[in-house]
């Protein structure tokens, strides 16, 4: 089956052939082989290793972080806000599971993460 496809406002045809993967390679005609289609981009780097220490809390969702609220070193109540994630148009505070002093920051304001990202540990 051919289908067209449009990337970034540019429409290319892309055919779909059933198969295992070696058929699909030798099958495909030279001419869906050699158009022009866009080189994918170089993947992202990835992220540092976190060195977690004590409590790690994680984003529940993917979002932006708008906000953070304290800095390492800052002792934080059970319940106290200590980052603002911004999800699908909503605000979302963050906050301390437990009594404790933050240990580390993982994130920056502006920063975007995924679900389970660390953003901060007590």
């Amino acid at each position: 089956m051919i289908y067209k496809v449009r990337i970034n406002d540019k429409e290319y045809e892309v055919e779909v052939v059933k198969g295992n993967h070696a058929d699909v390679n030798a099958s495909a005609p030279a001419a869906a082989q050699t158009q022009n289609a866009p080189k994918p981009a170089a993947p992202a780097p990835a992220p540092a290793p976190v060195e977690a220490s004590g409590n790690v809390v994680a984003a529940p969702m993917p979002g932006t972080i708008l906000d953070v609220k304290v800095a390492p070193g800052t002792a934080v109540k059970k319940g106290d806000v200590v980052i603002i994630l911004e999800a699908m148009k909503m605000e979302n505070e963050i906050l301390a599971p437990s009594d404790g002093v933050v240990s580390q920051i993982y994130v920056t304001k502006g920063a975007n993460v995924n679900t389970d990202d660390p953003l901060f540990s007590l």
